[in-house]
């Protein structure tokens, strides 16, 4: 105690010290005390009318430390090998300046990398870096009449996410080498933003009259703020006071992303996934196959011994034998992985079909209940459901794809023409570690991922049966039964309801359309 008091009482010399030493670098600069917040309200008139430009590491984002995202590269963009890699030169990178740490996690994670083609930065990224933004830096960020961010990372990491997500103009970042389509894991020289300071800050203004944000402790000053009449730093004590940016407060909603990684990436959390995945990988093998090979009564409690949990919110209410008319029951569910219509199957404990359209030939023999591929052509689809739904019970998830976040999709009304009534049943996943749906890697493997998760789950909740055929005693058609069913779901989930489709989240994701050219299968 008496050591900490000693070295606390040097505090306030090292900060002159500091001040001093850092000030003959940018005359222009001061360091003025109190959050971004307290600024905020301060110079909310004055902030309307400045350009700001915000050092992302150091003004932005609540933590300063960039090998998460480096981390998520290296295992989405590349493989476990780079992660594994990466990780067992975390000690090292610890005792490299920042420049030479961080030309090494770009070389390990970018060399080799097809230049076209790759999505990260856009479809995987945006989710963890708006997870890591302080509200307060966002608040000032968002009242700027034009914004510029600079980081010290690949410029191809940070531009989807700032650019669509937080309305950033101008991103200023490093380039990195390629040859013959693919990166070389070099980058380019750190330019000198002599890039015309119109082009950064507007016609009108020539940099003088713009305000910089970034962090007292940043290891790599961006040279861009010795154009700034006025640079604001934030200390770590500051940072760490700082709040999570609310869902609600995205500029754009976070409908669409992709990877695998479920959880933020720091060192430790990776090395606990890669010491699970010896016994993760042949875990989920045996799930599948205990699902597969064995009967519902004997295979639940097994899977359930094995760490899945399902909760049945809400038992069907509605006679769960044939219907008079012969026909099995009509189940309609929002999508979440390709195990909807199984855990659906467990909880009514008998089997049911289930309709896919662009599903892996794979995943289809190893599924344990039986399903049948959709062609996307209205009429032979109708015919083909109403077909199956005279031989049974028929699980549809009307979304045409998986959502991960809390929201639904539009759903596509061809099932109110099968039925007279159907029965809605909200899902809910529940992962830790890996996803269990991909749009841009191997459709295959999703089911793998899911089970390979320690603890998955699944909450299943039997909404009451409704007609197909009128909303609220009103007679309605196809779409509007639809769009009704989707807001009782997502009133029951808690979800938003959105128009977005399949087509909207392949090209966000994936750069296509999301068919998967196959055979149909036989039936």
């Amino acid at each position: 105690m008496a050591s900490k008091a000693f070295f606390k009482s040097f505090l306030p010399f090292y900060r002159f010290l500091g001040r001093r030493i850092y000030s003959p670098l940018f005359p222009n600069r001061r360091s003025p005390h109190g959050s971004h917040l307290k600024l905020q309200k301060s110079l909310s008139m004055e902030l309307s009318e400045q350009t700001l430009v915000f050092d992302v590491e150091g003004g932005l984002l609540r933590s300063s430390s960039t090998f998460p995202y480096f981390m998520l590269m290296a295992l989405e963009g590349g493989s476990f090998l780079r992660g594994l890699t990466l990780l067992i030169l975390c000690p090292l990178l610890c005792c490299l300046s920042h420049e030479v740490g961080l030309r090494l996690m770009v070389m390990v994670c970018f060399f080799g990398i097809r230049k076209e083609g790759l999505r990260v930065g856009k479809a995987v990224l945006p989710k963890f870096f708006l997870e890591d933004v302080g509200l307060e830096g966002f608040e000032v960020l968002r009242r700027g009449r034009r914004r510029v961010c600079c980081t010290s990372m690949p410029r191809i990491m940070v531009e989807g996410f700032l650019k669509d997500y937080l309305g950033v103009e101008v991103v200023i970042g490093r380039e990195l080498k390629d040859f013959g389509g693919y990166y070389t894991g070099l980058m380019e020289e750190e330019g000198k933003v002599e890039l015309e300071t119109k082009v950064l800050f507007g016609e009108e203004d020539t940099g003088g009259s713009a305000l910089g944000f970034e962090s007292c402790t940043s290891s790599s000053q961006h040279h861009l703020f010795s154009h700034c009449k006025e640079v604001h730093l934030v200390t770590e004590a500051e940072k760490r006071s700082w709040h999570v940016l609310p869902r609600e407060q995205y500029l754009k909603p976070l409908v669409f992303h992709d990877g695998r990684l479920a959880f933020r990436p720091t060192p430790m959390n990776t090395l606990f996934m890669l010491l699970w995945l010896p016994l993760g990988v042949p875990l989920s093998i045996l799930r599948c196959l205990v699902f597969f090979f064995l009967p519902y009564r004997i295979s639940i409690p097994i899977e359930a011994f094995s760490g899945i949990r399902c909760r049945i919110l809400a038992p069907p209410t509605s006679n769960t034998e044939r219907q008079p008319s012969g026909r099995g029951h009509l189940y309609v569910c929002n999508h979440r992985t390709l195990l909807d219509p199984v855990f659906i199957s467990a909880a009514l404990n008998k089997i049911v079909t289930a309709v896919t359209y662009s599903v892996s030939p794979i995943s289809e023999a190893l599924s344990p209940i039986r399903t049948a591929r959709l062609t996307r052509n209205k009429e032979e689809d109708k015919r083909k459901m109403e077909r199956l739904l005279n031989q049974g019970d028929l699980v549809v998830c009307p979304e045409g794809t998986t959502c991960r976040e809390p929201y639904l999709l539009r759903f596509s009304p061809l099932f109110t023409e099968l039925a007279e009534e159907i029965i809605p049943v909200a899902l809910v996943t529940k992962v830790s570690m890996f996803y269990g749906t991909t749009a841009a890697g191997f459709k295959f493997l999703d089911t793998f991922y899911f089970l390979a998760n320690p603890c998955p789950g699944y909450d299943i909740e039997f909404l009451k049966k409704i007609p197909t055929h009128s909303v609220g005693g009103k007679s309605s058609s196809g779409y509007e039964v639809a769009n009704h069913v989707q807001r009782m779901l997502g009133s029951a989930l808690g979800y938003e309801c959105t128009n977005f489709t399949r087509k909207e989240k392949y090209r966000l994701l994936a750069g296509n359309d999301g068919i998967v050219n196959t055979k149909p299968k036989r039936q």
